[in-house]
């Protein structure tokens, strides 16, 4: 396997998260009926980051919304949003991610039309198309974040919500096996970080052939100025803890934006 180019990526990441799935990691987990029957009465809640749900004033009124789920397979957030009422569509990189959404859809009877693709690249779909974009964390699997803010500003129509979760960088910057091994808070790594060129080649060469996923650590000038500089406005954000990462006793590493175009 040729490492760094585009398509070698996107074929690892899905093969990788597609292994994720067969682990049963717990963004992978389908949705339970009682979950879908709630949201079908209105009453939902969504992650865009670890631990804390969405506010509920973030959405508005999604009902006969048209609401694009952003590499935000698993079948939890497309089906919850489509119980509630919305015209789900659903883009991600992992077959297998997606195989869980049509598992719930077919259970409960939910119509999500479900796209396999790129998340840099929403070709397939016109301008102004979507009132609301969900994004929970998934763009640290790309290289280029920037092109995930230019292409959601342009299918989303006026007015319309980007709801995004993302990483703050700081938890890239330390050495994790010094941590594990010594309980030693080293930092090693700087920002933009990327695992394809910051690791060693050994490293690189392990995580890929055990199917590990790829990891970008963008700025924050990228990450929130991103947005801002294809023609967002920042109207919501909140910080939020990993639950089970070693800087949550320091810092929270995890950020959800509101943005309005």
């Amino acid at each position: 396997m040729k490492v760094g180019t585009h398509m070698d990526l996107l074929k690892h990441n899905r093969e990788a998260w597609d292994k994720e799935v067969d682990d049963k990691n717990e963004w992978t987990v389908p949705v339970d009926h009682e979950t879908i029957e709630k949201a079908r009465k209105g009453e939902f809640s969504v992650l865009l980051t670890p631990l804390i749900s969405v506010p509920m004033s973030w959405f508005g009124d999604i009902k006969g919304k048209k609401v694009l789920c952003l590499a935000s397979g698993g079948g939890q957030q497309a089906p919850i949003f489509a119980a509630a009422g919305a015209i789900v569509t659903l883009l991600d990189n992992s077959p297998k991610q997606l195989k869980q959404d049509e598992f719930v859809a077919k259970r409960e009877n939910l119509e999500i039309e479900i796209i396999q693709g790129d998340m840099r690249d929403l070709s397939v779909f016109a301008d102004n198309t979507f009132d609301l974009i969900f994004h929970a964390v998934s763009n640290c699997f790309i290289d280029d974040v920037n092109k995930v803010w230019k292409e959601a500003y342009r299918v989303l129509k006026k007015n319309g919500r980007l709801l995004s979760g993302f990483c703050n960088p700081v938890q890239y910057i330390y050495d994790f096996d010094a941590w594990d091994k010594n309980k030693e808070m080293k930092l090693k790594y700087k920002i933009p970080y990327s695992d394809l060129e910051q690791l060693t080649k050994e490293e690189l060469e392990k995580r890929i052939a055990e199917k590990e996923t790829l990891e970008f650590g963008h700025s924050l000038e990228d990450q929130i100025g991103g947005q801002i500089k294809v023609g967002f406005s920042i109207q919501g954000f909140y910080e939020d803890y990993h639950g089970i990462d070693f800087l949550d006793a320091y810092i929270k590493t995890f950020i959800a934006t509101l943005a309005i175009k």
